[in-house]
């Protein structure tokens, strides 16, 4: 419990209680021998007395009182230091998640309303997979005691069965094999008043989000104890909606518990109030993702040149004795050659190229000395990490080298290309033909588009009563032309004229 200063924690102040549980015998001795060694007697009482404020066969809230009588059916006296006391105990029922304090703003007024809401002690199984509870217990208790404490909850099964292994056979009879209900007919007054008189308050529900399994005892674990945002990460033991999206942001790209602690540890990941900044959380973790995969590329293209250095070291006596196995073309998929190859090969040599040799050696061939540095790199994380086929990588060197008129590329326009190859599934050299000719299709029916939509604008009068479309278009520019004189120049004038330049080249 976070209270500022003590006069905001008064016997004066009102509260109230509310849970949706009750106890059973499991749950009252997990109270006694497990949570209170834990917490102390004091704090297990405290969550005794909340929870008798309502009926022990009743859900829901306990009537409006003022904390005066919860001071004083606790022994305690009204003065600073055991309203402190109150406060201490608590804060170690919310330490161990079995209690949530909230504090209300009363509308038009400056008083506060006291929300104690009680949670359910964990069952055994739980309690002991959680491994900041265990520890906690182990440190209070001692190892051997916590072994006993655990085995006191299980009944053991018996030895003959415990040691046989027998065949299981499920023979329990299905609900809808027994009773039948009537579907046909929907009671909505009977829902309507069923929501009317439900104890429990309304929980918007929202669609499950995708989890990546992460608990918050591997958080708190593993989370720096000296960082200071390590009161805000305690706050996450009982906010399963925080959770939630932790796991949703871990499950998105792909974190691990240790990642994910490191992002939690930064600045401004919490905001002042210890909200969580999931917004700030996503970009750091994409900038970590971004990071993590160009690593994983760097790391396998590294890979794959140290195995084929090992392999062409190994096999290049091999490789001489039996050349790779060429594949033909068929006439109807070949390409034009390029205007940097029309002088060094034919049309049929030049789609044989395309169609078996490696793409670092088709490559080379469009240049006239070394290929600049950044163009290898981009191609090398096409053949290694986007896993291209080398006869669609050829092809792809083909359109976007051979067939650029303009001769304005840059690696965002490759990968884009490449991207689309990906999308479109363009994995053998036919399909890659195919692509490049819709391609070179598409961009040419642009262009007549573009001609026919220049034409007619610069042919259309503007009227005054036109479409608005056409008033917000931009004005019709005059274009320069090349005319024919109408009237010819004189002697006299071209003698004139004359002059004029000799005499300005005198003054020069």
């Amino acid at each position: 419990m976070r209270i500022g200063h003590l006069h905001q924690f008064t016997e004066h102040h009102r509260y109230y209680i509310f849970r949706d549980f009750s106890l059973s015998a499991v749950d009252r001795k997990m109270i006694s021998l497990i949570y209170q060694p834990m917490i102390g007697a004091f704090a297990a009482s405290l969550y005794h007395y909340l929870y008798q404020q309502i009926a022990d066969d009743y859900l829901g809230y306990s009537p409006l009182e003022a904390q005066r009588k919860l001071l004083l059916g606790l022994g305690l006296e009204m003065h600073e230091r055991d309203r402190q006391e109150l406060i201490d105990n608590a804060s170690r029922l919310e330490a161990v998640g079995l209690l949530q304090t909230s504090r209300l703003g009363v509308p038009d007024s400056d008083d506060f309303v006291y929300e104690y809401e009680l949670v359910k002690p964990l069952s055994p199984e739980e309690f002991f997979r959680n491994p900041h509870l265990m520890l906690l217990l182990r440190d209070k208790v001692g190892k051997y005691a916590v072994i006993s404490l655990r085995e006191s909850f299980y009944a053991k099964e018996a030895d003959e069965l415990a040691g046989a292994e027998l065949q299981r056979d499920n023979i329990t009879v299905p609900f809808y094999e027994l009773f039948r209900l009537n579907a046909q007919s929907v009671d909505t007054e009977l829902e309507q008043a069923l929501a009317e008189v439900a104890p429990a308050r309304n929980v918007a529900h929202t669609p499950p989000l995708e989890t990546a399994g992460i608990q918050y005892g591997e958080v708190i674990s593993r989370f720096p104890r000296n960082s200071a945002n390590r009161k805000f990460v305690e706050r996450l033991r009982g906010d399963d909606n925080q959770m939630a999206q932790l796991n949703y942001v871990a499950y998105k790209y792909n974190l691990a518990v240790i990642d994910l602690c490191r992002l939690l540890d930064e600045d401004g990941v919490f905001n002042p109030r210890g909200e969580l900044m999931v917004d700030e959380l996503q970009l750091r973790a994409s900038q970590m993702y971004r990071q993590d995969r160009k690593r994983e590329g760097e790391r396998q293209r590294m890979m794959a040149r140290s195995a084929a250095a090992s392999e062409s070291g190994g096999n290049e006596t091999a490789e001489l004795d039996e050349p790779p196995e060429e594949m033909a073309v068929a006439s109807e998929y070949y390409l034009d050659v390029p205007g940097q190859l029309a002088d060094r090969c034919d049309i049929h040599q030049y789609n044989m190229l395309m169609r078996n040799e490696p793409h670092t050696r088709f490559l080379a061939r469009f240049f006239p000395g070394a290929v600049p540095e950044w163009i290898i790199r981009v191609f090398e994380v096409i053949d290694l990490n986007y896993r291209l086929n080398g006869s669609v990588i050829n092809v792809l060197i083909h359109y976007v080298l051979g067939m650029n008129d303009a001769q304005r590329i840059n690696k965002t326009y490759i990968d884009a290309v490449a991207s689309n190859m990906l999308v479109k599934q363009v994995d053998s050299f036919e399909k890659a033909v195919q692509y490049v000719r819709e391609q070179v299709r598409l961009e040419q029916e642009r262009e007549m588009r573009q001609h026919s939509g220049g034409a007619a604008s610069a042919g259309t009068v503007p009227r005054p009563g036109g479409t608005s479309r056409a008033r917000g278009r931009k004005p019709s520019m005059a274009i320069v032309q090349d005319a024919v004189l109408e009237e010819t120049i004189s002697q006299e004038e071209l003698e004139e004229m004359r002059r004029l330049a000799r005499k300005l080249d005198g003054n020069k």
